[in-house]
């Protein structure tokens, strides 16, 4: 049994390894006839066991040419991070451990680092001490939470406990976001019962930045949504004039920063996010620019109660000590231990380690822009961050030139609408990106514009 496991393990090993090194030499895009032969995966399930070697080779040999070569350094669709080399590799521990990563009593080693990472990533982001802090799926996943925890404590300022008693009935809550909301944000306030359209909208600039002038009276019953990072220019919306208007009148300021969270991380790029902990919550994801593999969200909450009594459960059978149990600040009861990918990416890199990867993104993003805006390109936006903007034409020219640098198969970038406008999005995300790679994905786009 040992060597049948040590077997399909280290084959599976040498497969994962060889996918990471040929990347750098692959299209981007999967051909066609890979996509096709991905129906090979579609059989009826058979009687009879099939060997796990005859599987794993299966998996690699129809499932690697399939895929999008994300964890390479010329992806820049969407706003997706390749997997640090020690972040994967502290993925693959971790799985082979197996802990159920919800109670302290059975995943020791989890909860621990979970605690050191909550705290070192409370320092870098300039967080207030002693924050709640949940290890959830995705930004989404930490959104809701962070919305369930302001229903909560807005609601028991007026005497109502809405865990236990629900919304029917309970006082309205006022919510406030931008027009510029992203749509995870809009999901999460579906989930938690406040509405998708129950919202006051506010203005925003040409950048996408909430016009902090528009904002309309709020009150202590008011949620104030704000952005750092919007996901077609990368602008901040103005916190320290934001948050200190509903620090005023009491209301809760809730930050959903998936990406652009991490730049205060940058003595570089601190000032953009000036006042961000000021604010009462805050949603990031580590699966983009700290760069660990899928899924990995974090929420943060100044009252750890709120986001304690918000997720929160009980039974009989929960063993429970005097530490934090992790799994009283998650939607989830169990769980994979993700907080361990992350203690290992900020172990390796350490505070100078994870500027440099912010800043260094931040600058291939501005060569991107640079060189594009020579070629004759138009640039949308002020590239503050990671993201660059950039009109092809209109629709149709705009799909066509996409569908050519997809193709190609140098690069791989996305489209987005833009204030009416068709638009090419770059996102520059990944620790793998080399000044290499932006060159090569800078002539195969100039290629695809000039050819149309």
């Amino acid at each position: 049994m040992n060597d049948s496991r040590h077997s399909v393990l280290l084959n599976a090993a040498e497969r994962g390894v060889k996918y990471l090194d040929g990347l750098n030499d692959r299209p981007v895009a999967p051909s066609a006839n890979a996509l096709a032969r991905l129906e090979q995966f579609d059989r009826p399930l058979g009687d009879a066991p099939t060997p796990p070697e005859d599987v794993i080779r299966m998996l690699d040999e129809i499932g690697s040419p399939a895929t999008i070569a994300s964890a390479g350094g010329r992806f820049f669709g969407f706003v997706i991070g390749g997997s640090l080399p020690v972040a994967l590799a502290a993925n693959w521990l971790a799985g082979a451990w197996d802990q159920n990563s919800g109670l302290v009593v059975i995943a020791p080693p989890v909860a621990k680092m979970e605690d050191v990472a909550a705290r070192w990533l409370a320092e870098l982001f300039g967080l207030p001490n002693g924050c709640g802090t949940g290890f959830v799926t995705s930004a989404t996943a930490a959104n809701f939470s962070a919305l369930c925890a302001a229903r909560r404590a807005l609601l028991a300022r007026k005497g109502w406990d809405v865990e236990a008693d629900g919304l029917f009935g309970a006082p309205p809550i006022n919510v406030v976001v931008s027009d510029e909301v992203h749509a995870s944000m809009l999901k999460a306030l579906g989930m938690s019962g406040l509405g998708r359209a129950r919202v006051t909208r506010v203005p925003t600039d040409e950048q996408g930045r909430l016009r902090a002038d528009k904002l309309p009276a709020l009150t202590d019953n008011t949620l104030l949504c704000l952005q750092v990072g919007n996901v077609n220019t990368g602008a901040i919306d103005p916190l320290a004039q934001a948050c200190a208007a509903a620090r005023a009148a009491g209301a809760w300021v809730h930050i959903d920063a998936a990406f652009g969270l991490w730049a205060a991380a940058s003595p570089k790029l601190a000032h953009l996010v000036a006042g961000i902990g000021d604010a009462d919550s805050w949603a990031t994801d580590a699966h983009k620019w700290l760069n660990v593999p899928y899924d990995s969200g974090i929420v943060f909450c100044r009252d750890r109660d709120a986001l304690r009594g918000a997720m929160t459960s009980s039974a009989a059978y929960l063993v429970e000590g005097q530490q934090r149990e992790p799994y009283q600040y998650t939607p989830d009861f169990s769980r994979r231990g993700r907080g361990v990918e992350v203690w290992a990416a900020l172990r390796a890199l350490g505070k100078k380690g994870i500027a440099d990867l912010i800043e260094r993104t931040c600058r291939h993003a501005r060569r991107f822009a640079e060189a594009l805006d020579e070629a004759g390109l138009e640039i949308l936006n002020d590239v503050v961050l990671n993201q660059v903007l950039v009109s092809l034409g209109d629709a149709p020219r705009t799909q066509e030139i996409l569908a050519a640098i997809q193709a190609d198969g140098t690069c791989w970038c996305g489209g987005t609408v833009w204030h009416g406008r068709p638009a090419m999005r770059i996102s520059v995300s990944s620790w793998a990106t080399t000044d290499d790679d932006v060159e090569r994905s800078i002539d195969a786009i100039v290629r695809a514009a000039r050819a149309a």
